[in-house]
């Protein structure tokens, strides 16, 4: 049975985040949730695009980049083995509020001119759908 999520933030996105969720296997491990594949992927994007920063940024905007995506994924990982949809909930806030934050450091790190940011911002955009459909079913209630 599919069944059709749509983004929250506008017809353009809702657009850009239809999705469709198939019924799959329970996930046995946060490696299982393709959120967190997705933002894993976003994190070795993030690694391999601050490679080429300036040296000057290694202990500012490189560090920062890096370590703002490194949370998105390790707070969707801490929420898997969570039991309480509370305490999942706020880790997956924390990997939202995270993910915007990676946001903001490619957009600056484009302005700055330091590389093209595209690629990530994909990356983001698609890490961002999961993460808000996946929040969507841990807070909906349970029909079992």
């Amino acid at each position: 049975m599919n069944s059709r999520i749509r983004g929250s933030r506008g017809r353009e996105e809702g657009l850009l985040c239809s999705l469709y969720v198939v019924a799959r296997e329970p996930a046995r491990t946060f490696k299982d949730l393709l959120v967190w594949q997705k933002a894993h992927q976003l994190t070795l994007a993030v690694y391999r695009l601050t490679s080429s920063f300036p040296k000057q940024e290694t202990y500012g905007l490189t560090c920062q980049m890096q370590r703002a995506s490194v949370s998105v994924a390790a707070n969707i990982a801490e929420g898997f083995k969570r039991r309480g949809v509370a305490d999942k909930a706020r880790l997956l806030n924390i990997a939202q509020s995270s993910l915007e934050e990676s946001r903001y450091y490619l957009i600056l790190a484009g302005d700055l001119g330091y590389s093209d940011t595209k690629e990530q911002m994909i990356v983001l955009e698609e890490v961002s759908c999961f993460l808000e459909a996946y929040v969507h079913r841990i807070l909906a209630p349970s029909t079992s």
